[in-house]
């Protein structure tokens, strides 16, 4: 990643998968760092193999990727998702009646709390966390409501060789048993008798672009291996700090039946919830990913 010097530090610019130029799609970026709206494709429609192929490669090029006025239904957003390889089960979340891979996302003026309102990687406490998740938004507040989304890899390049030193070999815990235990019961949904629980490096390769990531989130990650408690604390305490750090980031605004899709690979992101006690209602389909390395 480039690093651009000037009024307020440091800032980063995306890296390029390759040189040449989208055909079948149109590409705005949404900030230098991370973040793109594609333009000129109907996802209700079947998709050609050039068309994927370069929303393939705009995932890994921009991190998050945008489609606004898709009016998915529940088949064509599960296969979109299909495309890019198995689905991935929410461990506890609710599902739309008969389709377990099909996330419910809702929140209105009855709810206690709202999905992702803190930093986060999906369902990082996963052995095989998940590759990506594709969230359709068909019910937007009329203000508020927007996803910041955060790139890893900037957030890695950024750290101090000193502290890219320290990081090297270090794996962290992710526990699901925090985040889920009882988190879900205003849907209906009973716990489990235990939830997801996986030790990751807290540097990771992605397994396309070969870029490093940081992978640690605030919403998963509870310790750091090998090191004292108060030291790993403390170090955590920084990096989630850090990771959250505006240059890094994008912000979305949603509008009726636009779509994210993101790489949990390399991204965090966070939903705000500023919207009460307006409603914001969608659906998430998730592809399964594999252990990180």
């Amino acid at each position: 990643m480039n690093v651009l010097r000037g009024m307020g530090g440091p800032r980063y610019r995306h890296q390029a998968s390759n040189g040449m130029p989208y055909e079948t799609i149109s590409i705005d970026p949404l900030t230098p760092v991370i973040g793109a709206e594609i333009g000129g494709i109907d996802l209700t429609q079947p998709l050609s193999d050039a068309q994927f192929a370069e929303i393939e490669r705009a995932l890994a090029e921009f991190q998050v990727i945008f489609f606004r006025g898709q009016k998915l239904r529940p088949a064509d957003h599960l296969g979109f998702g299909r495309r890019f390889g198995e689905l991935h089960i929410h461990p506890a979340a609710p599902h739309a009646e008969g389709e377990p891979a099909l996330m419910r996302i809702h929140a209105d003026q009855t709810s206690k709390r709202a999905n992702g309102e803190g930093w986060h990687s999906d369902v990082s406490c996963d052995a095989e966390p998940p590759m990506g998740s594709i969230l359709h938004v068909h019910t937007c507040p009329p203000q508020g409501g927007d996803t910041l989304f955060a790139s890893m890899y900037a957030a890695y390049e950024a750290l101090s060789e000193r502290m890219k030193g320290y990081l090297d070999g270090m794996a962290a815990v992710h526990d699901g048993e925090p985040v889920y235990r009882g988190t879900y019961a205003n849907f209906g949904v009973a716990d489990k008798p235990s939830y997801p629980r996986a030790e990751h490096p807290v540097v990771r390769t992605h397994p396309v672009t070969g870029r490093k990531a940081l992978y640690v989130n605030r919403g998963f990650t509870t310790e750091l291996l090998g090191v004292p408690p108060d030291e790993g604390g403390a170090v955590l305490q920084y990096l989630f700090d850090h990771a959250e750090n505006p240059l890094f980031q994008c912000r979305f605004r949603w509008t009726e039946n636009a779509v994210a899709f993101w790489d949990n690979r390399c991204t965090q992101h966070r939903a705000m919830w500023d919207y009460w006690p307006h409603t914001r209602s969608g659906h998430r389909v998730t592809v399964q990913g594999e252990r990180p390395v």
